[in-house]
């Protein structure tokens, strides 16, 4: 099996010409832009032909957002948000209790959800100093890829996600057919990894927003690219869609929104709602069968550990800072604009791939992605 690096070299949304939204773009265009947000990605890629349960063909992986470099010691407020719960996230409810992120987060599919958080635990265990209190409910998210994997053969394994930690890195985030995008289908194209970001906040005090996407979702007919509906004007017909039959529409999104902006656990929750209006603007509805979890996490309180193990040195009280609502909602539009980026981003970048049974995923072919939006007027917003 292969495993792929962080680096990216597929083209994205920007080197076509597409840009979304009115907002700038951090240096690199993805959540790493974010200062010390890291992302890492093992890739399994492995074997053709008829499926078989346990052996593959396999298409799968996983991919690791890491906020910063002492998660779980570090004050890292989280807010979350469910558009449709036919999916998983683990760790939500102590996020919702506690309003802060103790873990990495994970993503991969449905069937290796177990494992991935099981491998998280361990890596925690393993990093706490001696005496320190080895405690861990991670963030752990899936979309599920049995169109092309072999889902129920469970081949991410603990070194997997041990791999992706290790080689999480800054710079460009590798993106498409990568991690835990491996597998994935899109609109019923080739879907996968997606990332975007934005310069935000108000005069003088300058915010990042990143976002972080792994694309499974959504049917061909209602695909629109900056408002361009591109699904309407490449069928079936033209691009086959994938052979097994699932649903139109079927599928599920994870959404990972990162800023540097000092946000509180509410506002981190405000922001996590605004992911569902990119979707929106992309063409997913939130069906039925869709688990679209999103999860916002802000390190602009992130400067102080807390002691490990607590302390009586540990004051009672201690103090945050917290961005005025009168100003958040620069940020939110970043949110919007960044998240829908990434998807199309992962629609860009996603190589066609041929999985289990022969079966086929073919990417959203460039020329005439660009000859759709040629053709029509950008939408004003």
């Amino acid at each position: 099996m292969s495993a792929a690096a962080s680096g990216r070299a597929r083209p994205r949304a920007r080197d076509l010409g597409i840009e979304i939204g009115d907002g700038e773009p951090g240096p690199l265009n993805a959540i790493t832009d974010v200062p010390g947000v890291t992302v890492g990605h093992v890739t399994l890629v492995e074997g053709e032909g008829p499926l078989r349960v346990g052996t593959g063909p396999v298409r799968t992986g996983v991919t690791v957002v890491v906020p910063c470099g002492d998660v779980g010691r570090q004050l890292v407020f989280a807010g979350c948000h469910r558009l449709n719960g036919n999916g998983e996230l683990t760790g939500l409810e102590w996020v919702r209790e506690s309003g802060m992120l103790t873990s990495p987060v994970a993503i991969t599919n449905t069937h290796s959800v177990g494992v991935v958080r099981d491998a998280l635990v361990a890596a925690d265990v393993r990093s706490r100093p001696p005496g320190g209190v080895a405690w861990s409910l991670p963030v752990v998210g899936e979309t599920w890829d049995g169109v092309l994997n072999d889902v129920d053969g469970q081949h991410v394994r603990a070194e997997h996600l041990w791999a992706a930690l290790e080689t999480a890195s800054g710079g460009p985030v590798g993106e498409g057919n990568v991690g835990g995008g491996t597998g994935m289908v899109c609109h019923q194209f080739k879907g996968g990894i997606g990332t975007s970001s934005r310069k935000a906040g108000p005069p003088g005090c300058p915010f990042v927003v990143g976002a972080l996407v792994q694309a499974n979702y959504g049917s061909r007919r209602r695909l629109r690219v900056d408002g361009v509906p591109v699904g309407r004007e490449i069928p079936g017909e033209e691009v086959p869609v994938p052979s097994l039959p699932v649903p139109p529409g079927a599928g599920s999104i994870i959404v990972v929104v990162a800023t540097d902006a000092p946000l509180l656990p509410h506002q981190c929750e405000r922001l996590a709602q605004r992911a569902g209006m990119a979707i929106a603007r992309v063409g997913g509805v939130g069906d039925n069968s869709s688990g679209d979890l999103f999860l916002a996490f802000a390190t602009g309180n992130s400067t102080r550990p807390v002691p490990d193990p607590p302390t009586s040195a540990e004051p009672a009280v201690r103090t945050v800072t917290m961005l005025s609502d009168g100003v958040i909602s620069s940020l939110f539009e970043a949110t919007v604009d960044a998240t829908e980026e990434a998807i199309v981003n992962a629609l860009v970048a996603a190589e066609t791939m041929t999985g289990r049974d022969g079966i086929t995923a073919y990417a959203l072919p460039h020329e005439r992605l660009q000859e759709c939006m040629e053709r029509r007027p950008r939408p004003r917003r």
